[in-house]
């Protein structure tokens, strides 16, 4: 809980920063450019203006409510990326969902990356620097590895270079920012390992993964009987959706299928095994609908 109100009272400290005329920052070389460059900043939602060459036009309003509510309730994670304008002004680089979820919400502030004229390179070097840092949690490590990847556009391969790790370790960070933001912020307070999350992300089924992280943490297991855990929750579900397939109806039933429907004037359903047992289902979709098919079967 420190930690965490530490980095608040630090962006706090660098949005006054920013907000003093005295210190417009404009370019990396700037004085107190280098507390910027790589920091996350509090920044007033008024003072951003979305990018009017976002790709995306369209977004879903039950997705952005989702995202709302996971907002409210563990705060934004990944805070956005935005470009220096002018002075308090700002223009969206990345996070258009999160810019406008916080807004739904009403929220006047947002945690921000900041970029500035020719930052490219010391963002680079903050954003290595911050990687090799100790105290790092495993989802800031891959948090910084994505923005190598979006803001640098860093491969894996130069990455690997640049920060001496291998590409495998960097691959396997960078899986878990595909875990639920609940299990992301799990491993955040250090309430799971990243080996946790490494077999928590082979459930793909967004239910399951929760269900199955609650058990982790009610249970205090460990790596090695949650990896048990997920596979027999996997095989489990690959075993559940064989038994779903559908099987064939006899060649009597698919052969009268036709004269059914067309005596009943709807999709009648008929199920039959091999032993010719079986069930016919006749849909109808109103009252009117019940009584004409009720003297159709009178007169049959």
């Amino acid at each position: 809980m420190a930690k965490a109100t530490k980095k608040q009272a630090l962006g706090r400290g660098l949005s006054a920063l920013l907000k003093d005329p005295e210190n417009d920052i404009k370019s990396a070389s700037d004085k107190n450019a280098d507390q910027v460059v790589g920091s996350i900043v509090e920044l007033d939602l008024d003072a951003i203006e979305v990018n009017p060459f976002q790709p995306r036009t369209s977004f879903n309003e039950e997705a952005l409510n989702e995202l709302a509510s996971s907002i409210k309730e563990l705060g934004l994670i990944q805070p956005i990326t935005v470009r220096k304008l002018g002075f308090n002004s700002y223009q969206l680089v990345s996070g258009e969902r999160r810019y406008r979820a916080s807004k739904k919400l009403g929220l006047t502030t947002i945690p921000a990356y900041i970029r500035i004229a020719d930052d490219k390179d010391s963002l680079a070097m903050a954003l290595v620097e911050n990687i090799q840092r100790q105290d790092l949690d495993p989802i800031e490590v891959a948090l910084s590895y994505q923005r190598l990847i979006d803001e640098i556009n860093l491969t894996q391969e130069q990455m690997s270079e640049r920060v001496g790790k291998k590409r495998s370790t960097i691959t396997n960070y960078l899986r878990l920012l595909k875990l639920d933001p609940i299990i992301q912020t799990g491993i955040r307070d250090g309430f799971l390992s990243m080996g946790h999350g490494r077999a928590l992300i082979n459930i793909e089924d967004h239910d399951t993964q929760i269900n199955a992280y609650e058990k982790v943490i009610s249970d205090s297991l460990s790596v090695r009987a949650t990896e048990e855990l997920v596979r027999s929750l996997t095989n489990g579900a690959t075993t559940t959706n064989k038994k779903a397939t559908p099987k064939k109806n006899p060649s009597f039933v698919t052969e009268a299928q036709d004269e059914f429907t067309d005596f009943f004037g709807a999709k009648i359903d008929i199920k039959a095994s091999s032993n010719g047992k079986g069930k016919i289902s006749i849909p109808f979709s109103s009252k009117e609908d019940f009584n004409r098919i009720l003297k159709l079967l009178k007169r049959g």
